[in-house]
C-alpha cells in the first residue's frame, strides 16, 4: 500500500469584529501606557490598565490571525488550527471512507444535500472569491464542512475515491 502525503495551508481572513478589537485594544494600549507614564507618580494603580489592555490585544490577536492546515495522508484528512503562528491544535481528523461527498461549494452534485440540516463547519478562507475555490464536504450525514484545499490535494484524494470526489 502506499502511502500519499499531502499538505495544504489556508490563511482564514478576520472577521470584522476580530479587526476592529485588536485595533481598539492597542489604541487603549498605547494611551494606557502613555497616562501611566505621565502620571504614574500621582496614581501608582494607573499600571494596570496598559497591562490588561495589552494582554487582551495579545489574546485578541491570538485567535484573529487563524490558519488552517489540511493533511492529508492514507485516506484521511486532518485539520490543525494554527493560530497566530505560534500554536497549533488538531481541530479534527475525518476519513474518507465515511465521507459521503466533496464537491466545489456551488456544484450541481450538491443539489441533493442542499435541504438537509446539518451542522456546517468553516474550516476555509471565510470569503467567497471569484472563482469559488471552496469546497463543501458532507461526512457521515450530520456534518458539513467547509474547506479550502490545493488542487493538488484533490487530484490526490480524487485517485483513492473517485466516486465521492467530484471537480466540476
Amino acid at each position: 500500500m502506499s502511502d500519499t502525503y499531502v499538505e495544504c495551508l489556508v490563511k482564514a481572513k478576520p472577521s470584522m469584529l476580530g479587526r476592529f478589537f485588536k485595533v481598539f485594544l492597542i489604541v487603549l494600549t498605547v494611551i494606557f501606557t502613555i497616562a501611566f507614564i505621565v502620571l504614574g507618580t500621582v496614581i501608582p494603580f494607573l499600571i494596570i490598565a496598559p497591562v490588561l489592555t495589552g494582554v487582551g490585544a495579545y489574546f485578541v490577536n491570538m485567535y484573529t490571525d487563524l490558519e488552517y492546515e489540511y493533511l492529508y495522508l492514507d485516506k484521511e484528512l486532518v485539520v490543525d488550527k494554527v493560530m497566530a503562528k505560534s500554536k497549533r491544535k488538531r481541530i479534527a481528523t475525518y476519513s474518507l471512507d465515511r465521507m459521503e461527498i466533496l464537491a466545489p461549494i456551488k456544484s450541481y452534485h450538491l443539489d441533493n444535500y442542499k435541504n438537509r440540516n446539518v451542522k456546517e463547519i468553516d474550516y476555509s478562507i471565510g470569503e467567497e472569491l471569484k472563482p469559488d475555490k471552496r469546497y463543501a464536504m458532507y461526512y457521515e450525514g450530520g456534518l458539513k464542512v467547509i474547506l479550502s484545499p490545493s488542487e493538488e490535494m484533490i487530484k490526490v484524494m480524487r485517485n483513492t475515491s473517485p466516486r465521492k470526489i467530484y471537480t466540476d
